[in-house]
């Protein structure tokens, strides 16, 4: 299918299989960032490759995004676990993106704030200190940060430590050792975050009215 971006006028081509059926997806321009609306009903044969006519472009991540639905970024080297948590996560009907490599995950992250992010400690280096996706998570403004809850897979750490969870700025922690459990734990944690944040919100509206 093709696209033209409406804003600067950049053309793409999209395969169809990657474009679910009786959906309008959105994405954002790899070049101008506006936001593309893809019907699926617009389907026409394209090529089986992505393409844009834009030369210094082509490092930029063109991943759609579902009109409805939560996003996954999954940050996990170790093949069985990782399939683990794809499996859960598909359950849990989230959109999944899996990152190669630190780099490809902070590109990823550069263009689109995911609902959710799971991160091995030693992902792409020799651990939390050296690992570049939490230190760029760490860094993020409050306000961008609120958005994403984020899970630490760790092969030392007890499952929900909330004392670590709190010093590494994360929401939950899950030792390797419990990844059979991972969607009950992160359940609790996605429902437990969610209460959190609605008696802060009630709580922030009672102080703007005094």
């Amino acid at each position: 299918m093709d696209i033209i971006c409406e804003k600067c006028k950049s053309k793409f081509a999209i395969p169809d299989e990657k474009i679910p059926d009786g959906k309008v997806i959105t994405t954002p321009c790899p070049k101008c960032k506006n936001v593309l609306h893809i019907d699926s009903s617009q389907k026409q044969s394209a090529s089986a490759e992505f393409y844009t006519d834009t030369s210094n472009d082509g490092d930029k991540p063109f991943d759609f995004v579902e009109e409805e639905g939560s996003t996954a970024l999954v940050c996990e080297q170790n093949p069985d676990i990782k399939n683990k948590i794809v499996k859960t996560l598909d359950l849990m009907e989230y959109h999944i993106t899996v990152a190669e490599s630190g780099r490809d995950a902070l590109k990823k992250m550069r263009y689109h704030t995911y609902d959710l992010i799971v991160l091995n400690e030693t992902f792409n280096s020799d651990g939390l200190d050296s690992n570049m996706v939490m230190l760029y998570l760490e860094r993020l403004p409050m306000a961008i940060r609120r958005n994403t809850f984020v899970i630490l897979i760790s092969n030392k750490f007890r499952t929900l430590d909330r004392m670590l969870a709190f010093r590494y700025s994360v929401h939950i922690i899950i030792n390797s050792k419990n990844i059979d459990d991972f969607g009950k734990i992160v359940s609790r944690g996605l429902t437990d975050n969610e209460l959190f944040y609605q008696i802060f919100m009630e709580s922030l509206k009672t102080v703007k009215r005094m």
